[in-house]
């Protein structure tokens, strides 16, 4: 006969061990996914990331590569608003941000770095020989100089330089929501983010930027943050995000499009979900900002939805090479 304390102690344990089984997270099953790998990133500059994502996936490579060599030509480009010819802040200094993470909850991120080319390997770098997830400034510019990596000269592209003219001619001290001007268009991207699963079913995300255009001296969005501007939970699937960072870090964006996707939603649903906190939160100013959140869940499924219309996504799998418009809420 079962005394009392032995009953209570067989109860608890079995409670605990119920809490922290695959069913009571709701992992989504892994199962047959079709089209594995694949490879989403944010923005029509996802279409070229992807490229050199896929050149490592299609050969049974680790997802975690693919992320970090994809999102490198975006950084190296001097045709666009990542990387040391992007757009600078207000006192004319370009400073880079960057995370990474992989399928076993190992991650690493860079805020604040100046002339360094790829502040996405910094991140990796700091991810594998640190104890720690996150270095900035001078103290992680540092750290890249003793793990190899060259300090570069900052060279702003023609556009970046010519915008930053433009804008000291009044110098409003003021957020601006990061402009760029493209044959008459508007866009607002100044980040990619990219998430990706390889032959093995494991997921691996990273998401690099030069931040807000003429931004404060020392502000950081949420790019580097690992929760807002990129999550990755091998059990479920992954998140970027892109857009304004602010209104990203307030409700810990991709971490929460995550969670969402554990409940049983589908990637666009849980985006959306997510764009719904925010719209909630912001009311009536929320139609001078941009958030966009991209995931892709263990099943190989892809979804996004943004704020405003403009946001598309790149995607790369066996069958499909293409940019998609995602959904919005206005």
């Amino acid at each position: 006969m079962i005394n009392r304390r032995r009953f209570i102690h067989a109860t608890a344990f079995t409670s605990f061990a119920s809490l922290f089984s695959k069913n009571s997270w709701a992992a989504v099953p892994t199962g047959a996914v079709k089209d594995k790998p694949i490879v989403i990133s944010t923005w029509d500059a996802g279409i070229e990331a992807n490229k050199a994502a896929w050149e490592i996936l299609k050969n049974k490579g680790r997802a975690l590569d693919a992320v970090e060599k994809g999102v490198m030509v975006t950084e190296a480009s001097q045709n666009c608003c990542v990387g040391l010819s992007a757009y600078p802040d207000r006192d004319g200094f370009v400073t880079l941000d960057a995370c990474i993470m992989d399928e076993f909850f190992n991650c690493g991120s860079v805020a604040f770095l100046e002339r360094i080319k790829h502040p996405i390997s910094v991140a990796r770098r700091i991810m594998e020989k640190t104890p720690h997830v996150m270095l900035v400034g001078n103290g992680a510019q540092q750290f890249a100089i003793e793990h190899g990596f060259v300090l570069e000269e900052q060279k702003l592209s023609a556009d970046a330089q010519r915008a930053y003219d433009d804008w000291l001619k009044t110098s409003e001290y003021k957020p601006v929501i990061n402009i760029e001007n493209k044959k008459g268009q508007q866009f607002n991207h100044d980040t990619i983010g990219m998430v990706a699963m390889d032959a093995n079913g494991n997921l691996s995300g990273s998401c690099t930027t030069s931040g807000l255009s003429f931004k404060m001296r020392g502000r950081v969005g949420d790019s580097p943050i690992i929760g807002a501007g990129l999550y990755v939970d091998n059990e479920v699937g992954a998140c970027t995000a892109t857009g304004v960072g602010e209104e990203v870090i307030r409700i810990s964006g991709s971490h929460t499009v995550v969670e969402l996707m554990r409940q049983g939603l589908s990637p666009e649903a849980a985006c959306k979900k997510a764009i719904e906190r925010i719209i909630k939160i912001k009311k009536e100013k929320i139609k001078d900002i941009q958030v966009a959140f991209l995931a892709l869940n263990k099943k190989g499924e892809v979804g996004s939805f943004a704020i405003q219309k403009g946001f598309s996504y790149a995607i790369r799998n066996n069958s499909t090479e293409k940019l998609i418009p995602a959904k919005s809420w206005f």
